[in-house]
């Protein structure tokens, strides 16, 4: 099911949209806010743009993102899945465990996931 690759494990976009809605995951959308505002984001994902990651995904810094749980699974997506992949390394440097990229958010779109605007 999952295929290593830089950055972390891939998981199947179907397979994020499924363990989303059961609120398995947190789902990160690591673009820029522009970007989101032109295309919306995955229903459910929290913004932290790949820029800031370091800040708002350190769960001992003061900038936290409490939208975050560290305890969950954490999937990531971008425009096309470079970003992500950079995220979830960003991310494993900061002790999370379980992170996955699931590349873009068209592959979320086209496994049935919805994009709230």
């Amino acid at each position: 099911m999952f295929g290593f690759m830089m950055g972390g494990a891939k998981m199947d976009p179907r397979e994020a949209v499924t363990k989303a809605r059961a609120g398995e995951i947190t789902v990160i959308d690591v673009r820029d806010h522009g970007e989101v505002q032109m295309t919306g984001k995955a229903k459910g994902a929290v913004v932290v743009p790949l820029t800031v990651m370091p800040f708002q995904c350190d769960p001992k810094g003061p900038d936290f993102n409490a939208a975050i749980d560290p305890t969950k699974p954490i999937a990531l997506y971008c425009a096309s899945g470079a970003r992500s992949a950079q995220g979830a390394q960003v991310l494993k440097r900061l002790g999370y465990d379980k992170v996955f990229n699931i590349g873009g958010l068209e592959h979320w779109n086209r496994a049935g996931g919805e994009i709230e605007r």
